[in-house]
C-alpha cells in the first residue's frame, strides 16, 4: 500500500498540512487549536466551538449557517473539543465535494476554506464579546452534556477510574469541563479566551483531497489570516506520562445500575514516541483489544463472567483501561481472573494464535485507517502532538517483527494502578 504522505507550510503561526491525492471525491478540512489542559480553563474551551458554531457575522443563526452549506453541495460542518492526553483540543471540521466531479465548477474548496475563516476569524458579537443568547444555550447544552455522562454507565465508569488515578494529574479532567464552573462563565470571560487562543495557541490546519497545495496556501492566507508570526505562539509543556504506581487502590461506588462495571487502570509508563510503543499495541491486542484476545475469551466465553471484557489504550497518556460488565456477586472471581491473564502476558503465555490472530487484526486496522480522510489526520496528528510521526509502513514492520519475548517485557512494565467497580445499590455486604 502506497503511504499517503502530507507537505507543510507555516503561515501565520499555523501549521498547514496538504495532502494531495485523488483517492478521495471530497475535500476534508480539519483545524486543531491546542491548548493545556488545565482546570482553569477547561469549561471555556469547551463551550467555545459550540458558541463558533451557532452563527457567525455573516451567517448569524445556525438556519443561514446550514443553508449556506446546504448551497455548497451539502457540505458537512461540525465544531467539538476532545482530549488527548494532558492537551485540549479544539477542533472544526468541514467536509465539501470536489467541484473537479461536479458539472457546476464553482471553487468548492476555497468556498469551504472561506466559511472556516468566517467562523473562526468573524463570530457574532454583541458589545465586544460573543452573543449572550448563544452562550446561555450552549451552556446550558454542555451542562446536560455532562450529566448525561451518568447515562452512560459504560462510560461514565471509565471516567470515575480515570479521576481516582489521575487525582493530581490534568488527565483526570473531562474534555467537556466542570459542571459547577458553566454558570460562572460569561461572554465576555469566553470571548477573552478567543482572543487569546487566536494569538497565541498552536492552530494547525489540515487538507485532504484532490486539490493543489499552492492554491490551498493562498486559499489560507487570504481567508484565515491571523496576522501573527510562529514567535507568537507559546511553546506546549511536554505530555506526561510516566509516574510510579504506590499501592494498588480500589474504589467502590454505589449507584442504580442493571449491571456493574469492573474498570481496571493501568500504568504502562510507555508514552507514543518510545520505541516500545508498538509492542504496547500487540500488548493491548493480545490483552483485550479482539474478540480472540485473553480478556474475552477468559473473562467472557469460558467463565461466563462478563457481558463484555476488553481492554484499550490511552496512547498520549501512556494508560491502558480493562473495562467489563459483570453481576455484582461475581467481583472477586473476575479480579481474580483478570489479574492471571495479566501473570499470564508478564510470563509470556501467549499462543502462537493469539501472537499472529492479533498481528493480522492489528495491521489491518491500521490499514484502514487509509480509507479514511479523518483516521490520516488523526494518525499525522497524534504523531506530532507526541513528538513522533509514524509511518505506516514502519508500524507495519514493528508489528510483524513483534515476539512474545517483547510484548512479556512490556507486561513486566505495566502495573495496576486502581480497580474501579461500580455495583447496584444493596448489592455490597
Amino acid at each position: 500500500m502506497k503511504e499517503l504522505l502530507f507537505s507543510s507550510e507555516k503561515r501565520s503561526g499555523m501549521d498547514i498540512r496538504v495532502l494531495e491525492t485523488d483517492k478521495f471525491k471530497t475535500n476534508t478540512i480539519i483545524l486543531h487549536i491546542v491548548l493545556p489542559l488545565e482546570e482553569e480553563s477547561v469549561t471555556r474551551a469547551a463551550l467555545l466551538p459550540n458558541v463558533l458554531q451557532r452563527g457567525s457575522e455573516k451567517y448569524p443563526t445556525q438556519g443561514q449557517m446550514q443553508r449556506h452549506l446546504d448551497n455548497l453541495y451539502g457540505a458537512i460542518f461540525s465544531a467539538d473539543v476532545m482530549k488527548k492526553g494532558e492537551r485540549q483540543i479544539i477542533q472544526l471540521y468541514l467536509e465539501i465535494a470536489n467541484e473537479k466531479f461536479l458539472s457546476d465548477q464553482t471553487p468548492l474548496l476555497e468556498e469551504g476554506i472561506k466559511f472556516l475563516g468566517e467562523v473562526l476569524t468573524r463570530p457574532l458579537l454583541e458589545n465586544n464579546a460573543f452573543s449572550s443568547r448563544f452562550v446561555e444555550l450552549e451552556k446550558e447544552s454542555l451542562a446536560k452534556k455532562i450529566e448525561g455522562l451518568i447515562d452512560d454507565k459504560m462510560r461514565y465508569a471509565n471516567q470515575r477510574v480515570t479521576e481516582e488515578m489521575c487525582k493530581d494529574e490534568p488527565y483526570r479532567l473531562l474534555a467537556y469541563g466542570i459542571k459547577e464552573q458553566i454558570p460562572a462563565v460569561t461572554p465576555q470571560d469566553l470571548y477573552a479566551l478567543y482572543q487569546e487562543l487566536l494569538e497565541t495557541a498552536p492552530i494547525d490546519i489540515y487538507v485532504i483531497g484532490d486539490v493543489n497545495k499552492q492554491e490551498v496556501i493562498s486559499s489560507i492566507e487570504q481567508h484565515i489570516n491571523l496576522k501573527r508570526a510562529d514567535a507568537d505562539i507559546a511553546p506546549l509543556g511536554s505530555n506526561s506520562y510516566q509516574k510510579a504506581v504506590g499501592q494498588e487502590k480500589t474504589v467502590i461506588d454505589e449507584m442504580k445500575v442493571s449491571q456493574a462495571k469492573l474498570n481496571i487502570g493501568l500504568r504502562t509508563q510507555i508514552g507514543y514516541a518510545d520505541e516500545e510503543y508498538v509492542h504496547l499495541m500487540m500488548y493491548n491486542g493480545v490483552l483485550g483489544g479482539f474478540p480472540h484476545s485473553k480478556l474475552f475469551m477468559n473473562v467472557r466465553e469460558k467463565a461466563s463472567l462478563a457481558y463484555y471484557a476488553v481492554s484499550q489504550l490511552e496512547s498520549n497518556k501512556g494508560l491502558c483501561m480493562i473495562m467489563s460488565g459483570i453481576e455484582s456477586q461475581n467481583y472477586d472471581k473476575a479480579v481474580a481472573i483478570i489479574k492471571e491473564q495479566l501473570e499470564m502476558m508478564r510470563k509470556g503465555e501467549i499462543s502462537d494464535v493469539e501472537l499472529n490472530q492479533t498481528k493480522a487484526t492489528l495491521s489491518n486496522q491500521i490499514r484502514e485507517t487509509q480509507d479514511s480522510s479523518s483516521a490520516i489526520i488523526s494518525m499525522d496528528f497524534n504523531g506530532r502532538l507526541n513528538g513522533r510521526t509514524r509511518t505506516l509502513e514502519d508500524t507495519l514492520a514493528r508489528i510483524d517483527a513483534t515476539t512474545k519475548e517483547d510484548i512479556a517485557a512490556v507486561a513486566r512494565r505495566v502495573e495496576i494502578d486502581t480497580i474501579y467497580f461500580l455495583r447496584g445499590k444493596g448489592d455490597g455486604q
